[in-house]
């Protein structure tokens, strides 16, 4: 085996992906980016904050943090919405539970991946140290990790990796949160690149979960922890897999992407030029996003006839490949809100008799109630081969009809959601923001966090905003 003598601070291979990559990561500054990408990746963190508070005292997520903490024990890194403090890890692996605890939480199109439930909870963590973080550093190392899960998951195909029954983001997220934090700790280009290969070997996460485990919540808090250990451990000297996106036996894309052709290049393309943040999505509903496209298709024909379950024969849903077999399954009483927030057919069967698709749509007493289950029987969803031919960019294409008892049927085919094709502004991610955490959070507080967000680069100790996170936040429903 050809072995390389290296310079302090050299890659292994500077012109591979991973090289060019680590190379970009320890050079980043933020003023590399647009003011866009910049307050994308600030609204996309206040998003990932009201996903916290929400999620931070659901059913299971009490448990995981009674679960954590009795064996993690205290320590200095905040809980959020808990008013206790427990070790880094156990706080990175609890926070990143419950931003990623009730399907509100943003995604990426073709990378799926819930970026802030793995960056935000590692940098949490990695800032609660002795030394000062500022906003702008915070920031600055937000924006990579949220750069570069999107990109890893584009190199595996994307939503592929869903087809094929692997939980995406929690495979390639634990590549953001090192990513994120190396940036925080300042690290050179060789060890970044051990950070992002003892990342790719904690990678894990099976798709299975979505059915009945709790555990589909903590994936990405799994790997939030991991990828900050990965970072934490490079920066002491702790080497890991060198070259791991592109090693032939044993590397990342090779053996995840096994028969697969995966796509190295699409970790670096146009890397520095485009900005994956900006194609970043913020949920306007608390489901799956695959299922988002269904649900603005049914609402499309909400607007041009009133959805009354009654006067409903039947609904039929056309979706792709990866949405049918990530979506789709005949549910069966009883269902759990992570199988109600997965499953096309209860979406749309809700949303129909509700008009929403938020929040109190997938609390236990409305998936469990009659109405939902009656016109549950009257939904079908196939999976139309036409949908995978245009490729990941596609995915999202649906086709929604709704026969009335009267015999008039109403069909929209739309090509992906509107969150895709119309993003929300800052404002609007603000304005979700303060309704997702209106009564689980004092108003005081509520517009503290607020503006403290709106403003990052500003702030001058990011442990200021740890301090409005920590207290006890209200539940959601018991």
């Amino acid at each position: 085996m050809k072995t390389t003598t290296l310079k302090a601070g050299q890659s292994t291979d500077p012109t591979g992906p991973t090289g060019q990559l680590c190379d970009w990561l320890a050079g980043f500054d933020l003023g590399d980016a647009p003011a866009s990408a910049s307050e994308r990746a600030k609204v996309l963190t206040l998003d990932g904050i009201a996903c916290a508070i929400v999620g931070a005292q659901l059913p299971w997520s009490r448990t995981a943090a009674k679960i954590v903490q009795k064996f993690e024990g205290r320590g200095d890194c905040t809980i959020v919405g808990w008013g206790a403090k427990t070790s880094a890890p156990g706080a990175a692996l609890l926070n990143g539970t419950f931003i990623q605890g009730f399907e509100l939480d943003d995604y990426h199109p073709l990378g799926p991946l819930h970026s802030a439930s793995v960056v935000l909870p590692a940098l949490w963590a990695a800032s609660e140290g002795d030394a000062r973080v500022s906003g702008r550093e915070f920031l600055q190392a937000a924006l990579v990790g949220y750069e570069v899960g999107p990109r890893v998951g584009m190199a595996l195909h994307g939503a592929q990796m869903l087809s094929r029954g692997w939980h995406s983001g929690a495979v390639f997220g634990t590549h953001a949160a090192a990513a994120a934090v190396g940036k925080l700790m300042r690290l050179d280009t060789a060890r970044f690149e051990d950070a992002l290969g003892l990342a790719g070997t904690q990678s894990a996460g099976l798709m299975a979960a979505q059915y009945e485990a709790m555990c589909k919540r903590m994936h990405h808090g799994f790997s939030a922890r991991n990828g900050l250990y990965a970072a934490v451990l490079a920066e002491g000297g702790y080497t890991g897999i060198k070259r791991v996106f592109e090693r032939e036996y044993g590397g990342f894309l090779s053996t995840f992407g096994e028969g697969h052709d995966p796509d190295a290049s699409q970790i670096t393309s146009g890397l520095g030029q485009r900005w994956e943040v900006e194609r970043i999505v913020i949920k306007p509903y608390a489901a799956m996003g695959g299922i988002h496209s269904p649900l603005d298709a049914l609402f499309d024909i909400g607007r041009q006839r009133a959805l009354n379950a009654d006067d409903i024969a039947r609904i039929e849903c056309d979706v792709s490949h990866a949405v049918f077999h990530h979506g789709w399954w005949v549910p069966e009483r009883p269902l759990t809100p992570i199988g109600a927030q997965m499953n096309i057919g209860y979406a749309l069967a809700v949303a129909a008799i509700d008009g929403a698709a938020m929040v109190a749509q997938f609390s236990p007493a409305r998936i469990d109630a009659d109405d939902i289950w009656a016109l549950l029987a009257k939904v079908e969803v196939r999976h139309d081969p036409a949908f995978d031919l245009g490729g990941p960019v596609k995915r999202g294409q649906t086709r929604v009809a709704v026969t009335f008892t009267d015999g008039q049927r109403i069909v929209v085919e739309r090509e992906s959601s509107r969150a895709i094709e119309s993003p929300q502004s800052s404002d609007e991610v603000a304005a979700k923001y303060r309704t997702l955490t209106d009564g689980l959070i004092d108003a005081p507080r509520q517009q503290a966090i607020e503006q403290m967000v709106r403003s990052l680069e500003e702030v001058e100790d990011v442990r200021e905003l740890l301090v409005l996170l920590a207290p006890p936040a209200g539940a959601a429903f018991e």
